[in-house]
């Protein structure tokens, strides 16, 4: 059993053990005067624990235990906070605009770090599969390089077949000029590049010995761009989640501050 698998399964067996305790203890002391305020300090130290995650990340040079272990409670701490803050509104709809607003933050912090989660998983593997690594800055670069091959073949001065120039205009030269299938990239689905590589194999049936040779330079360069789409894609993806994730944190983060002055300023704290 390797260490990955290991830890995945003290995890989930430690957060199920978690979650039936969290239940229990709702069940039996949820009748209880201070029991909103027990689970609501509880739920703010989860929430704490989660948004310092962040500032670990940061200062790595810190000893502050490994990254992997922070990853790992980060990840396992989320899906029961999740849980306080169900038995926290009692299993129930907030009532009131900030109570919403504050639960609506709450969602979508989770949302997208279960998005999060799921990227970090499955997109680093993914890219693997499509060739070697390609820097994301330098993507732009190699874009720009293949368009210009491209045009080479179908426009430049030795170009002289006019249906692969027609053809280049109306079909390939928006494909080449910028960044394409964004989502198609996401979903693992390469159905507009097919039917693009399938009017260039028609276009190749049709062809002479000289055009055929242009056009299967000029697939190869598709491919190539095609690549390189689902690079950036995938890439893009797993830069722009925390870009939401955590804004939306400290956000929460804001919102839980002023739930708290206002519950102590109306109610005068727990007694």
């Amino acid at each position: 059993m390797n260490r990955f698998r290991q830890q995945f399964i003290f995890g989930l067996l430690a957060l199920i053990a978690a979650t039936a305790g969290a239940l229990w203890l709702n069940a039996k002391y949820n009748a209880l005067p201070n029991y909103a305020y027990l689970t609501g300090w509880a739920l703010l130290a989860g929430m704490f624990v989660l948004t310092i995650y962040n500032v670990r990340k940061k200062l790595p040079f810190l000893p502050l235990g490994k990254s992997e272990t922070w990853l790992q409670i980060h990840i396992y701490l989320g899906f029961f906070t999740t849980l306080l803050f169900l038995i926290h509104l009692n299993f129930r709809a907030p009532h009131g605009w900030f109570e919403v607003v504050l639960a609506w933050l709450f969602v979508l912090v989770s949302g997208s770090g279960m998005v999060g989660l799921f990227f970090s998983r499955v997109l680093p593997r993914r890219l693997a599969t499509r060739g070697g690594e390609v820097v994301f800055e330098k993507i732009p670069t190699i874009r720009h390089a293949l368009k210009t091959e491209a045009e080479t073949l179908a426009l430049g001065a030795d170009a002289k077949s006019l249906v692969i120039a027609e053809f280049y205009t109306k079909r390939l030269a928006p494909f080449f000029a910028g960044p394409k299938n964004f989502w198609n990239h996401l979903a693992e689905s390469r159905r507009e590049v097919s039917v693009l590589l399938a009017e260039l194999d028609d276009l190749r049936r049709f062809a002479n010995d000289a055009e055929k040779e242009k056009i299967e330079k000029l697939t190869a360069l598709v491919r190539q761009k095609d690549g390189l789409d689902y690079h950036r894609a995938l890439q893009l993806a797993l830069r722009l989640w925390l870009f939401v994730h955590i804004p939306l944190t400290y956000g929460l983060m804001i919102f839980t501050a002023l739930h708290i002055i206002l519950v102590f300023g109306f109610s005068g704290g727990a007694r």
